[in-house]
């Protein structure tokens, strides 16, 4: 039986599992119990974040399961990104950290990825991008430039406390005795993060989710998300929001004002976060990718956490090479230049409109 990517692959047995679309409500229903039973830990294969993606964005979804005598035993969530400026792509997931296949076994694996590829084709798609904790498909082309930052917990906070240096714990107590304080809530803690995060996008020179985005997340995952917003004198420095999903829990939006950083505002909202998922039994806190070695890698590093290289697998259309939509690209240098010197409210209007083409 031939591969499902012709001859990428060398010939195999034929495969017990085959793929199709999820459809169906039901089928929709089962996938999500599908997803629950197999990813413990990212929870980036529950449907609803395609609605997000959907609803926030306006990309189209294109959910895929593998069957196995009736059963799933596989799913691959996928969104189609098209743009004039940019071209098109399916990336599971764009906008969040994890994705790609979930499957049972290498079969239903292959049937997934070899549905995904003919879907690629078929709406001419420039790359297929399955954003992979690890080789799950090593033939494939990949991109392995990030990492994401684990830190295990300990089901004491006080005990997680002493664990960490005398550093990190001293820039904690730095923004406590500097008048610092934080609030845990939900969507009515959403206007300050999103105004401290504009900031922070714009400076670094990177184009800003909407804020309808980050709405809809806080909409479709009420029990499972949080904001945290660190404040002096009632006005919020720094905010950041939450997701919990089985064993972890994760901050994979943060931002503080950069005027602010020396009263350690970062190091407050961190600990918080880290304190509570302690508390709340999580044994795993998520800081989110970073680049090895870059300021952001490095912060995260001194709470004691541990990087989890992240492998990002690629089947790619004739002729095209590997995507290079990020700030590491030196074509994009005079842009994030350009961008850092827009004013607030222009940049506030544009980036919406642009990084909804970036995956």
């Amino acid at each position: 039986v031939a591969s499902p990517l012709g001859s990428m692959y060398p010939p195999m047995p034929e495969l017990t599992a085959r793929a199709r679309p999820l459809v169906e409500a039901g089928e929709c229903e089962a996938g999500d119990a599908d997803a629950r039973a197999r990813d413990v830990s990212r929870g980036y294969f529950l449907l609803d974040w395609l609605r997000v993606i959907r609803q926030a964005f306006g990309h189209s979804p294109h959910p895929l399961a593998a069957y196995r005598g009736g059963a799933i035993c596989g799913i691959l969530p996928l969104v189609r990104v098209s743009s004039r400026l940019f071209g098109s792509f399916l990336v599971s997931l764009p906008f969040v950290n994890y994705g790609g296949v979930l499957a049972d076994d290498p079969a239903a694996a292959l049937a997934l990825l070899g549905r995904a590829e003919r879907l690629r084709q078929e709406s001419g798609c420039d790359s297929l991008e399955l954003r992979h904790c690890g080789p799950v498909f090593p033939t494939l082309p990949s991109l392995s430039a990030k990492e994401a930052m684990l830190l295990d917990l300990r089901s004491d906070p006080e005990a997680q406390w002493k664990g960490f240096k005398d550093k990190v714990r001293n820039q904690v107590r730095k923004a406590v005795k500097g008048g610092l304080s934080l609030e845990s809530g939900g969507p009515e803690l959403l206007d300050e993060f999103y105004r401290v995060f504009c900031v922070n996008m714009r400076d670094l020179g990177t184009p800003v989710y909407s804020r309808k985005f980050f709405a809809d997340v806080l909409r479709f995952f009420p029990s499972s998300t949080r904001v945290l917003s660190v404040r002096r004198a009632g006005r919020c420095i720094a905010s950041g929001i939450v997701y919990t999903y089985g064993d972890t829990m994760q901050m994979p939006w943060a931002s503080s004002l950069v005027s602010e950083r020396a009263s350690c505002p970062n190091h407050l909202l961190y600990w918080e976060a880290i304190r509570q998922a302690s508390a709340e039994g999580f044994t795993r806190f998520d800081f989110g990718r970073s680049t090895p070695g870059s300021g952001p890698w490095k912060f995260k590093r001194q709470w004691g956490a541990y990087p989890m290289p992240l492998r990002w697998e690629y089947c790619l259309g004739l002729g095209k090479s590997l995507p290079g939509l990020n700030v590491a690209n030196p074509k994009f240098s005079f842009a994030i230049a350009a961008w850092k010197h827009l004013p607030l409210p222009v940049a506030n209007v544009l980036g919406p409109r642009i990084v909804r083409c970036i995956p």
